[in-house]
Formats: structure tokens, sequence, C-alpha cells
């Protein structure tokens, strides 16, 4: 991969033009793009064949938790929209089935180890015993056992979850910070630079980028320092 490809932007825009504005500002800085629940509800489903046939990279963030069957036939859909990612939340149950219905594709299935604006008064308050760093490697164990494509967590467990995964697996981390910028709604983060040192190997940049007034410069500074830390 080359630093440009660890840069994930996700598109969290109220509409398709939104979006699509926001990709012809980014042109060719950025490759790799996040559809979440937000774009996914407004059309983004369908736009994610525009950015294919731009080239782009599709990290499809739905964050699935269901019965297996379930889990089994959206999976199987999503194999069939091309997309190189997608995440379902690492319950055991759930990342078996969906490792056997991805079974022979390339797609990358991450599981959601504990959401980046979590805290251990918030896993608290959801009724786990675990604080969120003990949660957090629990399950990203249990997804290298089951034959995930990687895991997402914050860039402040990553190199204890490096430790402890397969070697090929994907740690993709939302709660990407670089120095001086708005912590926002985000409370486990760290820098780019630092979250490439500790073992991510994919970073999730979002109101650092899209939140500024240039973002093209703003996405190439963050590639700059990922390549930097490398």
């Amino acid at each position: 991969m080359t630093p440009k490809d660890r840069l994930i932007v996700p598109l969290d825009v109220p509409t398709v033009m939104a979006a699509e504005n926001l990709v012809e500002t980014l042109g060719d800085t950025v490759s790799f793009y996040k559809i979440g629940h937000q774009l996914a509800f407004a059309g983004g489903l369908n736009f994610t064949r525009e950015l294919r046939d731009m080239g782009k990279q599709i990290f499809l963030d739905m964050k699935l938790l269901d019965i297996d069957n379930t889990i089994s036939k959206g999976i199987e859909n999503i194999v069939k929209m091309d997309v190189q990612m997608t995440t379902l939340h690492a319950y055991p149950k759930a990342m078996k089935a969906a490792v056997e219905a991805a079974d022979g594709s390339d797609l990358c299935l991450l599981g959601v180890t504990v959401l980046t604006s979590m805290d251990d008064a918030d896993i608290s308050d959801a009724g786990y015993a675990d604080k969120a760093e003990d949660l957090v490697l629990r399950r990203a164990q249990q997804a290298s056992q089951i034959g995930m494509g990687g895991v997402v967590s914050s860039a402040q467990e990553s190199s204890k979850i490096r430790k402890i995964i397969d070697p090929k697996m994907a740690i993709v981390t939302p709660g990407i910070r670089p120095a001086g910028s708005d912590v926002g709604d985000q409370k486990r983060i760290m820098t780019p630079a630092d979250a490439i040192l500790a073992g991510s190997t994919h970073l999730v940049v979002g109101r650092p980028i899209t939140g500024v007034a240039d973002p093209k410069t703003a996405a190439q500074n963050v590639i700059d320092e990922i390549a930097s830390a490398l």
C-alpha cells in the first residue's frame, strides 16, 4: 500500500450531490472513501458504482449485527457491490456467519470492537464489566481466530492488537486527529503518525479534512504525515 491508500475519507454528507462535490474537490489526492449510514440512506449505495468507475476504493461502513442468516445474506449482496471493506459488530456468531458468506471473495470484513466515541464509563453504562481496552482486545482476538480481514478500533489499542492478531489483518482506526484539530465527539484519539507507528494500517480522517476551508491540502498533509511514519 502507498501512504495514499492508507487514508480513508468518510463521505459523511447529507446528499449524493454533496458527496460528488467533495470527491471532485479532493481529486486524485484521495483514493479511498467511506460510506456510512448518513449517505447510504440518501442514495449512497448506488453512488458506490460511480466511485468504482472513478477507480476509487470503498469502505462500506454499515456495522451489521443480526441473526446469522440475515448477516449471511447481507454479506453475499455486499460482495456483489465490489467494495473493498465492510463492517459488522465484532460479535463471534455474526463474524462467523460473515466469514462463511464472504468466502472466496476479496471483501475485507472488519469487526468493530468498541466505538472510538466510547470510554470506560460508556462501556459500563452499556452493561459490560470490561474496561474499553479489555473488550477491544478480546474482540480483536476473536476476530483473528474466526478469520476476519481486520478490525476497527482506536489507535490507542493498535499496538496491543497487533501483537495478538494475524499479522496480515488490517487495523482501521477512526478518531484520528492531526495536532491542533478539534477533538469533536471522539474520546480515544491519536495523531496520524502515532497511529501508523502503533500498528494501524488505515486511518479514517473525517472532519479535520472535510470540515476545513481547503480539504485537498488537509488530506495531503495527512498523507505526508503517514508517509513520514512508515
